[in-house]
């Protein structure tokens, strides 16, 4: 057994959605959103640090690390889940985050999805794109969606990921998942190749560039159903990030071939919820005349006065959805504040909801923050780890184990 796998079952039984390692500190666990210290861990040294992460790596991926000093990949434990992994070297060493992929999908109905996003799963063809930022739940999202279809619809879905994260089964569709840097050598060259493999369904992990995201536009205006992912925090900025890839000469162009193809953008952000655990606040444009008109005509500054307006056809607001969540009492007023793009527009909302909400201000000062430092998963502590192989090999065992029994000698 890998010794890290270890962390992995504690960061399943606490229900954490992050385990980071870094040099020369011990291992934290991002739990219910907050970085917590797992405090019966002692620091891990640099050496170490290059051990226990490699010793988990494929092949091909320890010698991409040695190459370009970063690598990302998937490891599974069975009976346990999947963890996505990137495994980098920063100013104190070898360092690695693992992001839990719970094994069961969860379904659009459990996640909550709104049925306007449900809908953009029964398009023929057309550009479906989820954005937020890191970690905010845009593949959780994307694999509910995909389950949807595949227990709806009896189609051929193909998938670009790096690596992959959610593994569909088969049910009444064939899926074919693809992991760039094993399967193929990019995003682009996977995507054109995807369009001589009869697919009904593309789902584009990550549209990284311009020619990514142009043959993606060029796939749904062919008659395919396109799903992509970008790092934007709202619908709107979604529109303009796509065009503004583009050269200048270019935009109008793309405007108008965007303004054909783009079916509906799912901007989400996850809050902390109450009592513990954590949820998604979605905005969503769904693209008919008015707004297909706006884009191209370059006027997507309108989108968002069309949004407020599209709510009979599902159009929502971030605001919406944050103020919902705190009206229901599923989210407290700070975080939802926190989260909020437009402030002063979001407890507006809660007003109008009947919530009354001021900010506060300076409540805590950023002195008193460090001075607290992160919360800590309290156990037995314990004074170092298991000594190194000094042959180079891994540490190995249950490294909870091991530190109690250096404690107890």
């Amino acid at each position: 057994m890998a010794w890290i796998n270890s962390l992995f079952k504690r960061m399943v039984e606490l229900e954490a959605s992050d385990l980071h390692m870094t040099s020369d500190k011990k291992p934290m666990l991002r739990l219910h959103g907050d970085m917590t210290v797992i405090e019966e861990c002692p620091v891990i040294s640099e050496k170490q640090m290059k051990q226990i992460l490699l010793e988990i790596a494929p092949e091909q991926n320890k010698e991409e690390y040695e190459r370009d000093n970063d690598t990302d990949f998937a490891y599974e434990i069975e009976g346990v889940g999947r963890f996505r992994a990137n495994v980098f070297r920063d100013h104190r060493g070898p360092g690695g985050v693992f992001r839990m992929i719970p094994e069961e999908i969860l379904t659009a109905d459990q996640l909550g999805l709104p049925q306007a996003v449900i809908d953009f799963t029964t398009l023929s063809k057309g550009l479906v794109v989820v954005t937020g930022p890191t970690g905010s739940g845009k593949s959780t999202t994307l694999a509910a969606m995909i389950d949807h279809i595949n227990k709806n619809r009896p189609d051929h879905i193909i998938t670009i990921e790096d690596p992959i994260e959610f593994v569909h089964k088969d049910q009444k569709c064939l899926i074919n998942q693809r992991e760039v840097g094993r399967h193929t050598t990019g995003f682009k060259r996977a995507l054109r190749a995807a369009l001589r493999e009869d697919p009904d369904i593309v789902l584009v992990g990550e549209m990284r560039d311009l020619e990514t995201i142009e043959i993606a536009i060029e796939t749904a205006e062919t008659g395919h159903l396109v799903f992509g992912t970008l790092h934007t925090t709202t619908a709107a900025s979604t529109v303009d990030r796509i065009i503004d890839q583009f050269p200048a000469d270019r935009q109008a162009q793309i405007r108008t071939m965007l303004s054909s193809s783009l079916k509906g953008v799912v901007a989400q952000t996850l809050c902390k919820k109450k009592p513990k655990g954590r949820v998604a606040a979605l905005e969503v444009l769904v693209v008919n005349n008015a707004i297909s008109a706006q884009i191209r005509e370059g006027k997507t500054h309108q989108i968002i006065s069309a949004m407020q307006m599209g709510g009979k056809v599902g159009m929502r607001l971030l605001n919406d959805s944050l103020g919902q969540l705190v009206a229901e009492g599923v989210v407290d007023p700070d975080e939802a504040f926190i989260k909020a793009v437009d402030k002063e527009a979001f407890v507006n909302n809660l007003r109008s909801r009947g919530v009354h909400y001021e900010p506060a201000v300076g409540s805590t000062t950023s002195a008193e923050l460090e001075d607290a430092g992160p919360p800590q998963i309290q156990n037995d502590p314990v004074a170092a780890l298991p000594t190194v192989d000094q042959a180079g090999g891994s540490p190995g065992g249950d490294p909870f184990e091991q530190f109690k029994q250096q404690r107890n000698r």
